[in-house]
């Protein structure tokens, strides 16, 4: 039973861990764009050591087994890159870089609704409004929302712009600082979502999702090197040595790029786009907690609040996750039984059930309709 629960309980550990590296990530980006790193060059180096780090192992685990590259699915990893390395890590990166590793993560909580409408969208999440499950999963992207809006305009600066014309021009400057840093933030959140969607496209036709993570980096880097080029045309600005800039783009690359992209793609294939995007809020409840209690951060009440409405909205979407597993499992028991029934084997013999299926069903606890069925 311990075993169960813990390979059940895997996917969730996975996810969090994930979390606690981008929040690290936050942390480590932001003082190297302050001291004057171009977001470019970062994004550049991250996805080449991301390359340089993933690739050995996809060469050498899935070498023999990987499906033949098609024009369509190159095609697909070529807007993967374009969504994720490129646009949205630039966007973001010029979004944290006006802000702070705080305001820019309340922004991004905004992914999991958008996962969630374009999963619906192209038919990837069923709209069946009558079920329990699925308000969950809408109520809960709600109050995701709601959460980050707390924690993003009770303490920004966009609340300075519905003020008295009064108020000096370092206050208007850093308003439309603030301004411009959400829309970068929301464009950058929109590419992210539409980035796991596409994924989990691209997993049916392209199985191998170390082999696809690789790729993923590696057009992430010709793409962003193109960029960088085009809008860093100073070569000097590609300058790095044994400093927190190599500190930062290492760690980018190996923990958020290469390690993400490849649970990310592991999780989105074993559960949905919707369930990877849920943990998205964890990042920024840890890093706020991490400032607090290392950094000495001031927490206030609007980013007091919003953490515990967004761990409610996170726990009711995964909740209505959950309920998806036990029904595809149901599913999936009733066809088995339902194939062994019509086999034409005497009454005396017991049907056949697949291994992976029943252990399915008695992690749920669905076992009675054996009974029910024979």
């Amino acid at each position: 039973m311990g075993l169960k629960m813990s390979e059940s309980a895997k996917p969730y550990f996975a996810m969090i861990c994930l979390q606690f590296g981008y929040a690290g990530m936050n942390l480590v980006t932001k003082v190297v764009l302050d001291r004057g790193m171009s977001h470019f060059v970062l994004v550049a180096y991250r996805n080449a050591f991301a390359t340089a780090a993933i690739a050995p192992f996809a060469l050498l685990s899935e070498r023999k087994v990987k499906p033949k590259m098609t024009f369509p699915v190159f095609m697909q990893i070529f807007v993967l890159a374009l969504l994720g390395p490129v646009i949205d890590q630039n966007l973001y990166y010029a979004g944290l870089k006006l802000t702070s590793p705080t305001f820019a993560g309340a922004v991004t909580n905004i992914t999991p609704a958008l996962t969630f409408i374009i999963s619906i969208i192209f038919r990837m999440e069923k709209l069946e409004m009558r079920k329990r499950r699925f308000q969950a999963k809408v109520v809960g992207t709600l109050v995701i929302v709601v959460g980050a809006m707390l924690m993003t305009l009770l303490k920004s600066p966009l609340i300075n712009l519905f003020r008295s014309h009064l108020i000096g021009d370092a206050s208007s400057s850093a308003g439309e600082e603030y301004l411009k840093a959400t829309v970068f933030l929301l464009i950058a959140s929109f590419s992210w979502a539409s980035f796991f969607v596409l994924q989990a496209a691209t997993l049916k036709r392209y199985s191998s999702h170390l082999s696809l993570s690789t790729m993923v980096c590696f057009m992430g880097t010709l793409q962003s090197t193109a960029l960088t080029f085009v809008m860093e045309p100073n070569l000097y600005a590609w300058k790095i040595g044994l400093d927190m800039n190599l500190l930062a783009s290492v760690y980018a690359g190996i923990v958020s790029s290469s390690i993400a992209y490849y649970v990310q793609g592991m999780m989105t294939k074993q559960k949905s786009a919707v369930f990877v995007t849920a943990f998205n809020p964890l990042s920024v409840i840890i890093g706020s907690i991490i400032g607090l209690l290392i950094l000495g951060q001031r927490l206030h009440l609007g980013g007091g609040l919003g953490m515990a409405i967004l761990m409610v909205g996170v726990c009711a979407v995964l909740w209505g996750k959950e309920g998806d597993e036990e029904e595809n499992s149901e599913k999936k028991f009733v066809e088995v039984v339902k194939c062994c029934e019509g086999c034409g084997n005497n009454s005396l013999s017991m049907p056949r059930v697949n291994k992976e299926v029943d252990v399915e069903m008695q992690s749920t606890g669905k076992a009675k309709m054996v009974v029910c069925l024979l």
